[in-house]
């Protein structure tokens, strides 16, 4: 199987604490990054997506690296790396309602305003949601806000989608609908993933590999069978 994702080296340093990550990700798997709060889960997305540049970025001797699908992403610009990404907390404009939300990177990406709401409302069946195209995204839940922005993530069709604890704000049954909201995309559009989390039970559903953190380091990794 082809190695989708592939990080070598990406290294981060704190006076207090440091972060040296390496990984490979075959193409539609799911790798999730496991530990505590403070174990350099969230550095390492961030260093993949382009938001934070690693510290060896620019070393001769061991320059960090990160291949999308075979590319050199190094040193690209985040916008250009196909990256999607769902944070903790849903990130709405609260001045576009759901149906413009969701189609915001169809709009990027040249479309009309009548094109993107009806592709946005399509899009929205998939997770229910299409009785919420025209409302506001400051009326919406929690979950339903997550949703939202997993919709917007989703309709474009990155082909890696980093997950940082998209769960985390949310209440167990609600984080149950997400999840398996994910699972069934993954299965439908084949997107490979890195997904960040604490919680075992998130990580054996959603996960093909597991890469246990502790203090900016890799202390244990192999199949989520083994975890």
């Amino acid at each position: 199987m082809n190695d989708f994702l592939i990080c070598n080296s990406l290294q981060k340093f704190w006076p207090n604490c440091s972060v040296d990550f390496s990984c490979s990700v075959p193409k539609g798997k799911t790798l999730v990054l496991f530990g505590h709060s403070g174990s350099g889960k969230s550095t390492v997305l961030q260093m993949i997506s382009g938001l934070v540049e690693p510290d060896n970025i620019d070393s001769k001797e061991n320059p960090a690296k990160i291949y999308i699908d075979g590319k050199d992403c190094s040193k690209i610009n985040p916008a250009k790396r196909d990256i999607g990404m769902v944070f903790q907390n849903a990130v709405l404009f609260p001045h576009l309602r759901v149906d413009d939300n969701v189609g915001y990177g169809l709009r990027c990406r040249g479309f009309s305003k009548k094109e993107s709401r009806i592709m946005a409302t399509e899009f929205l069946q998939k997770f229910n949601l299409e009785d919420f195209a025209t409302r506001d995204v400051t009326s919406l839940s929690g979950g339903e806000a997550q949703r939202v922005s997993l919709a917007r993530t989703l309709i474009v069709k990155p082909r890696l989608i980093l997950f940082d604890e998209p769960f985390s704000a949310l209440d167990k049954p609600l984080a149950k609908t997400l999840a398996q909201d994910i699972k069934k995309s993954q299965e439908e559009l084949g997107f490979t993933s890195v997904l960040v989390t604490h919680d075992k039970e998130e990580a054996k559903f959603l996960g093909d590999y597991v890469i246990k953190m502790e203090k900016g380091k890799i202390i244990w990794q192999g199949s989520v069978n083994e975890f």
